[in-house]
C-alpha cells in the first residue's frame, strides 16, 4: 500500500493533537490537514506546533468538506453531533472515516449507519487493540459461565469525561450479553443506591468512576460462589487509541462502503 493521506477533525483537542503526533510518526502516512469549528482560536495554527512536534507546514482550518476531499481517510474523536456531520461529509466525498466518538444516541447512530452505505466507516467505542481483544474474551467467558456467575462492569476515567457508563463499558456489556444470549437493555443495571434489593440473577451491572487524569480502566467481573474471575484493561496513555485509529485508517483504505468494527480490522470475526 502506498502513502495514505490522513485528515483529523477536532485537531486542536487533546485527542486531535495526539492523533497528529502519531500520524506524523507513522511510516507511510501523511497528515493531509486538520479542522476545528469556525471561530476556534487555534485556526490557522500549524498543527505540528499545536501537537508539540514543531512546525510541519500543515495548518488548522475550518473547512471540513475540503479536508475530506483532500484525505484518503479522516479520524474523528469529537462529539456525537459533530460525528454525525462528519459521517455525512464522508458519504458525500466517499472518503474513509474512523469514528472513535462515544455517547451517540440511537438517531445519531442511525445517521452513521446510513452514511456507511456510501463510505467505508470504522466506528468503535475503543480503538485500543488490547481492549478489542478484551471484548472477544468477555463474550467467550460469558458464554462459558452460566448465570450463577454475576457479571459486573466497572470503569474509571478522567474528570473531563462527559458520558457514563463509557462507550467501552457498554460495549463490554454488549459482549457479555451476546455470550449469555440475552438482551442488554432489559438486563443492565446502571448503578445502585439505597434499598435496591437483592441482585437479580442474570443482570449485568455497571459502575462508573470519575476523577483526576485517569486515562481509562475497565474491569469485567464474573463473581460466583467461592470464586471470581476478573478481566481488566488499564490504559496509561492516549497513544494506544491513536495507534489503533491509524491502523483502522490503513485497513479501510481499500475497503468498499460499509460499517466496520475493530473486530474486522483485527480479523477477530
Amino acid at each position: 500500500m502506498g502513502e495514505i493521506a490522513i485528515g483529523i477533525v477536532g485537531g486542536a483537542g487533546r485527542m486531535g493533537r495526539m492523533l497528529a503526533v502519531e500520524v506524523a510518526a507513522s511510516e507511510g502516512c501523511r497528515l493531509a490537514g486538520g479542522t476545528e469549528a469556525p471561530g476556534h482560536p487555534a485556526l490557522g495554527t500549524d498543527i505540528g506546533s499545536l501537537a508539540g512536534i514543531g512546525e510541519i507546514g500543515v495548518h488548522l482550518g475550518a473547512d471540513a468538506g475540503a479536508l475530506f476531499a483532500a484525505s484518503d481517510a479522516v479520524l474523528d474523536f469529537t462529539t456525537p453531533a459533530a460525528s454525525v456531520v462528519n459521517a455525512g461529509l464522508a458519504a458525500e466525498a466517499g472518503t474513509a472515516l474512523v469514528i472513535g466518538t462515544t455517547g451517540l444516541d440511537e438517531a445519531q447512530a442511525a445517521a452513521v449507519r446510513r452514511a456507511a452505505e456510501r463510505a467505508p466507516i470504522v466506528w468503535a467505542p475503543n480503538m485500543s487493540l488490547a481492549t478489542n481483544l478484551l471484548f472477544a474474551l468477555t463474550e467467550r467467558v460469558a458464554a462459558a459461565l452460566d448465570a450463577d456467575y454475576d457479571i459486573e462492569i466497572v470503569e474509571a476515567h478522567h474528570r473531563h469525561k462527559v458520558d457514563a457508563p463509557s462507550g467501552t463499558a457498554l460495549a463490554l456489556g454488549a459482549a457479555a450479553a451476546r455470550g449469555r444470549g440475552v438482551d442488554l437493555e432489559t438486563r443492565s443495571v446502571r448503578g445502585r443506591d439505597g434499598a435496591s434489593g437483592p441482585r437479580r440473577r442474570g443482570d449485568i451491572g455497571f459502575a462508573a468512576l470519575r476523577g483526576g487524569n485517569i486515562t481509562g480502566e475497565h474491569t469485567v467481573l464474573f463473581a460466583g460462589e467461592g470464586e471470581r474471575l476478573e478481566l481488566t484493561h488499564r490504559a496509561s496513555s492516549r497513544r494506544i487509541y491513536a495507534r489503533g485509529a491509524i491502523r483502522a485508517a490503513r485497513w479501510l483504505a481499500d475497503r468498499p462502503p460499509g460499517l466496520y468494527a475493530m473486530n474486522d480490522v483485527l480479523g477477530l470475526k
